[in-house]
């Protein structure tokens, strides 16, 4: 029987039409329950529920992967539809309020933002600021999202693109871990555990930049960032280090930078916002603030030495 067909069910918690919404977004439970903060088990035992109280099959279950029915899909797009719509108006009202939502890199957040969040604080205590952590393109409205810092080439159609600064990647490591492999030289680094991230300067690259003829050995490869930068931290090995990314942890002598040799890199840090939708004051202010913010980092991680 499908949606259209007139007949008594009992009508379903808001709950789960939203995160069965999220999950037909992302077509697996683990990224969805990700997005909303629960476990994939949970987004599993809300959409079964949904399916239950509805009595109609909305997903085909193929391992961790989700493929809509064609009921399915016809409530997905709905849903999206009036929970953008709703998120719109929130979003809306709030901004009156001096509420702004922004999305970033975890990356960005951790290692960047979250330094200077007492100096936001300090600057603009009447803005409620809620930052969003995601690897993934938001979607302005559906998910409620007012601005972003996205990592890129830019511009990007529909968004208004304000370039924030490019940064130079160097190899990165602790002072001891430098010390305990007697790391002088590039080819000291082949005794070394290279780390490798999923940018797109690389150990190879960064070996002809440096002049040296040998090729990197092979070590673990982190995904993201932060794990990846965590892990140099943590003394585990050398790794390519974006330079607005490590500057907090070079100017505190966390890590050190041991060769001046660096790569430009290829994306830059954007800021962007919809282009259909007029910035609210709040919005304004918070862009502002991180331009002149990532200016004066920009500045800064160029002074830095390593050594």
């Amino acid at each position: 029987m499908s949606l259209g067909q007139s007949r008594l069910v009992r009508q379903p918690p808001l709950r789960a039409l939203e995160v069965f919404e999220v999950a037909a977004r992302h077509g697996n439970f683990t990224t969805a329950g990700r997005e909303i903060g629960i476990t994939p088990s949970a987004v599993s035992r809300q959409v079964s529920d949904l399916e239950a109280t509805i009595r109609v099959r909305l997903f085909t279950r193929r391992g961790a992967r989700l493929i809509l029915t064609s009921a399915g899909r016809r409530l997905a797009e709905r849903l999206t539809r009036a929970l953008g719509d709703a998120r719109a108006a929130v979003t809306e009202l709030t901004a009156l309020e001096g509420v702004v939502t922004l999305s970033m890199l975890p990356s960005v957040a951790a290692k960047w933002f979250a330094p200077r969040l007492a100096r936001f604080v300090a600057a603009h205590p009447d803005i409620d600021l809620r930052i969003g952590a995601s690897r993934h393109l938001v979607d302005f409205t559906s998910e409620g999202i007012d601005a972003a810092i996205r990592y890129g080439t830019g511009p990007w159609p529909g968004l208004v693109a304000r370039r924030l600064a490019g940064e130079i990647v160097r190899p990165v490591c602790t002072p001891a871990y430098r010390r305990d492999h007697g790391i002088e030289t590039p080819a000291d680094l082949t005794r070394a555990t290279l780390l490798y991230g999923d940018i797109a300067e690389t150990w190879p690259a960064w070996f002809a930049a440096a002049g040296c003829d040998l090729r990197p050995p092979a070590g673990p490869r982190l995904e993201d960032d932060t794990a990846l930068l965590q892990a140099a931290l943590d003394s585990q090995g050398v790794a390519l280090g974006r330079s607005l990314l490590v500057a907090e942890d070079l100017s505190s002598g966390r890590l050190v930078a041991p060769f001046e040799t660096g790569l430009a890199a290829q994306l830059s840090y954007w800021f962007v916002r919809p282009e259909a939708k007029e910035p609210s004051r709040a919005l304004r202010a918070v862009e502002a603030w991180i331009a002149a913010e990532f200016e004066t980092a920009g500045s800064v991680s160029k002074d830095i030495q390593g050594g």
